[in-house]
């Protein structure tokens, strides 16, 4: 369905109806949809009412900007309110980690729980990603494509494709070059949105001093073989937040949830388990 949230129309999902609610929030604006998410937290709808949607400018969403942070947040802060929901467990892997992390700084009184995946509290994660680029093994990445899509300079959709197609054999633990073709396939390309994600937001984005501000207990999972979000991304946001818990999966690269599906949702049903238990 369509809901008009903040002047602009959002592609959303409800699944599930229990009396918690969950918004997950996907990543790569621009390149990502509701469909993972959908794939990952729809699995917890038997117990959970699970929202998923595409952001403000990705997806099948409407492409009204500005594509912010803050707008982001806002615009998870309008779904929330549309849904009736007095508090939320906000989720978000990868920059949707960092929408999930804004939202429940600015909202802690909203948020109940925080699960968080593959995701970073600043920009460190750049640099890192570039230099696990340059020195994998695996594929030689082309050096221009790299740098136009880490710098949000890609020319179109068209390049934004071509360069996503370059960097997403470095994503999976288990590399399948027919699974790549597939997602290159399947994702939706909206390069305005990516160009202000990571030329705009990503230079001057780092939240590290929020971090000590959220209140709500916070689930922190990553790969061991992330590329572009590494493990010592989530150490350091498991140490700034006072109520968190990291996880680290030996077997996964940027996608646990995919790579270690079962051993994912269990450690995420446990962690919102023992959340209402405390409660």
């Amino acid at each position: 369905m369509f809901v008009d949230i903040n002047g602009n129309p959002l592609n959303v999902e409800v699944l599930g109806n229990g009396e918690e609610t969950i918004i997950a929030h996907h990543g790569a604006p621009g390149l990502g949809s509701l469909t993972e998410p959908k794939a990952s937290f729809g699995r917890l709808a038997d117990a959970y009412r699970v929202v998923v949607f595409d952001a403000r400018g990705s997806g099948k969403s409407g492409q009204n900007g500005p594509f912010t942070h803050e707008q982001w947040a806002a615009d998870v802060e309008g779904l929330r309110e549309w849904l009736g929901a007095e508090r939320i467990v906000i989720a978000g892997g990868s920059y949707g980690g960092f929408i999930a992390m804004e939202y429940a700084a600015r909202h802690p009184d909203r948020v109940s729980a925080v699960v968080l995946r593959d995701t970073s509290a600043d920009n460190a994660n750049q640099e890192l990603a570039t230099r696990n680029a340059a020195a994998s093994s695996r594929v030689r990445i082309d050096p221009a494509k790299l740098e136009r899509i880490m710098s949000g300079t890609v020319r179109d959709d068209a390049d934004l494709k071509d360069c996503w197609r370059e960097i997403l054999p470095l994503y999976d633990h288990d590399y399948d070059p027919a699974k790549v073709e597939q997602r290159v396939a399947a994702t939706p390309y909206h390069y305005l949105t990516h160009n202000y994600a990571f030329a705009v937001n990503q230079p001057n984005y780092d939240i590290k001093h929020l971090l000590p501000g959220i209140t709500a207990p916070v689930l922190v999972t990553v790969g061991r073989h992330d590329w572009i979000t590494p493990v010592e991304c989530s150490e350091t946001i498991a140490r700034l937040i006072p109520q968190a818990e990291l996880r680290v999966f030996e077997k996964s690269g940027h996608s646990p949830q995919v790579e270690e599906a079962e051993l994912w949702e269990a450690t995420v049903r446990d962690f919102l388990d023992k959340v209402r238990e405390r409660r």
